[in-house]
């Protein structure tokens, strides 16, 4: 099931990152790399056309309270979302309170090893501070970067399935899953 998060005050750490709750200054950081061609097709969306369209999305962030903004030296160069999944789909994962990451990060800070270690600070706070029993992960067959990422957290293949994106195509898909039981026999 979908366990409620709010990231409200919540501020986590890495050796180079600080993940925190997205703010209306943000903006420009959002808009630079939301409009630069290749970054939002990694995740099913078109670059931003313009800070209108940046200023929507931000409003969402900040309202459902379930997106840290990747903070890199003072700039917000990404965004990882804690969001809900289509319960129905997963029936194994009824008992288990649960939800899925979605991740984008700045080109200009590709291939740097910023977002695994994103992603590996939210799944530790989501296990040892929220209390989920599984994280679900996806990304479209095609995305080996996103992959890539899954992998080295430590995700592992549970479904497949088709994602249709925000601009009409439909993806082949990879869901990924991470049990609290198999990190914590990592992390002892």
């Amino acid at each position: 099931m979908n366990a409620p998060i709010d990231v409200t005050g919540v501020e986590l750490h890495t050796q180079r990152l600080t993940l925190r709750p997205w703010r209306q200054s943000d903006l420009q950081d959002f808009f630079e790399y939301a409009s630069v061609e290749g970054v939002g097709q990694m995740a099913g969306w078109l670059p931003h056309r313009d800070t209108t369209e940046s200023q929507k999305i931000l409003d969402s962030f900040i309202t459902h309270k379930r997106t840290f903004a990747l903070d890199y030296q003072g700039k917000a160069i990404g965004s990882l979302g804690i969001e809900k999944y289509t319960e129905e789909h997963y029936p194994a994962l009824m008992d288990l309170r649960c939800r899925v990451l979605g991740f984008v990060l700045s080109k200009e800070y590709w291939g740097r090893g910023l977002m695994p270690e994103a992603v590996r600070e939210v799944i530790r706070w989501l296990f040892e501070e929220i209390g989920l029993d599984a994280i679900l992960c996806a990304h479209f067959d095609w995305n080996t970067q996103s992959a890539r990422v899954q992998q080295k957290c430590g995700f592992r293949p549970f479904a497949e399935g088709t994602y249709e994106t925000r601009y009409g195509t439909k993806e082949k898909d990879i869901i990924n899953i991470l049990y609290r039981e198999d990190w914590e026999a990592v992390h002892r």
